[in-house]
Parts: C-alpha cells; structure tokens; sequence
C-alpha cells in the first residue's frame, strides 16, 4: 500500500510541476499541454523499472 501511495505521490509531483510551466516553456522542452497525463505516466513507469 505505501508503494502505491509513492508512486501516485511521484505522478502527481511530474504532472503538478509539468502543469505550472507555462506553454511556451513547455514548448521549449518539447511537451505539449495535452501530453502532461502521458508524461507524468511515462516518468512513473520509468521510476518502477530502476526499482531494485
């Protein structure tokens, strides 16, 4: 349970600090607005992989 709860604490994390930038920094980064679900989701499944 407490695992579930890090890793919904570490997409909520990405996805608030992706959601404050504003579009044109997204934009720098090459995220669109629409995309910050995926990364966030694409970051926690990278977090789990380099679990030991």
């Amino acid at each position: 349970m407490a695992q579930i709860k890090a890793r919904r604490a570490a997409y909520n994390r990405t996805f608030t600090e992706l959601n404050v930038l504003s579009d044109r920094e997204l934009s720098d980064i090459g995220i669109a607005r629409y995309d910050i679900r995926r990364v966030a989701s694409e970051e926690l499944s990278k977090e789990q992989t380099y679990e030991v």
